[in-house]
């Protein structure tokens, strides 16, 4: 029996070029999930042809960013880190940023993210982790059979083979918070998937991302998730720009599914391994 394994691309509403990978690589099956920066500039835009996709479509919580011109400005990560441990964050601002990124994702498709996860991983955080709880009671309720969204969860997976410097960061990520999310979510009746692969130094090129995805695929086990970060278009740009794109081109290759046949490995929804249906939104108004 195969493993089943989610493979979620990040950052769908930051740019066009993403948008587009994301899409092409959720028709090729190549991926199961996609996160949403609801706010970014052109998610508004795409999000009805992603609505067509046959992926788990989630909330990627954003609070340390600013997406583009115009935009609110986001404190930077590292400063948002030391508040939450701190116990400095303030609680009305978090609610605030939470709650407009969920009626942003729910104007656009009409019921509750089928997850929720975090830019950076900030949805983890002492502070940010508990609004984000309270608003998916809040909205959603925990009605007998109905199933709220699923969390993402940070723990790294198995580390055979993946470099030191992939590996610490692995660890760190989830240092930050990954125990106490999964804890927290199952005391709220919350899915989660097991472990976390995908962490990388985002450089490379295609050559090392691919020996990077098939060590990855080899040590996932049943209900991992392997966060990627994909791109359509241009080899030009930033550098992040070029690793985005080596990211697409490595999923989109024909040879992944070899790769997916030699580790047993299945790309699947997680959300579609519940048996209920998808949770629709209360009733209530969304504001303009």
């Amino acid at each position: 029996m195969s493993k089943r394994v989610v493979v979620c691309g990040d950052d769908f509403g930051m740019n066009a070029d993403i948008d587009e990978g994301m899409i092409a690589l959720a028709g090729m099956r190549r991926v199961s999930a996609v996160s949403c920066l609801t706010l970014g500039p052109t998610f508004a835009a795409n999000a009805p042809r992603l609505a067509a996709q046959d992926v788990d479509i989630g909330l990627h919580l954003n609070l340390s960013e600013t997406l583009g011109p115009g935009a609110e400005p986001m404190p930077a990560l590292r400063a948002l880190i030391l508040k939450a441990y701190a116990g400095l964050l303030d609680a009305a601002w978090v609610d605030a940023q939470i709650a407009r990124q969920f009626d942003a994702f729910e104007a656009a498709f009409g019921r509750a993210p089928d997850y929720v996860d975090g830019h950076r991983h900030v949805h983890q955080l002492p502070g940010i982790r508990q609004r984000v709880l309270a608003l998916l009671a809040q909205r959603y309720g925990t009605q007998a059979g109905v199933h709220a969204p699923w969390l993402r969860q940070t723990a790294p997976g198995m580390q055979c083979g993946i470099p030191l410097k992939e590996s610490v960061k692995a660890r760190v990520i989830g240092a930050l918070g990954a125990a106490a999310l999964a804890r927290e979510a199952r005391s709220s009746g919350l899915r989660t998937n097991r472990r976390l692969l995908g962490v990388y130094a985002f450089d490379g090129g295609k050559r090392r991302y691919a020996h990077l995805l098939q060590t990855w695929l080899f040590n996932a086990r049943e209900g991992d998730l392997v966060m990627c970060h994909p791109a359509l278009g241009s080899k030009q740009g930033s550098a992040m720009d070029r690793q985005r794109h080596a990211e697409f081109e490595v999923l989109a290759d024909p040879k992944l599914g070899d790769w997916l046949c030699t580790n047993g490995v299945s790309i699947t929804r997680l959300a579609l391994t519940q048996t209920a249906p998808v949770l629709p939104v209360l009733a209530r108004a969304i504001p303009a």
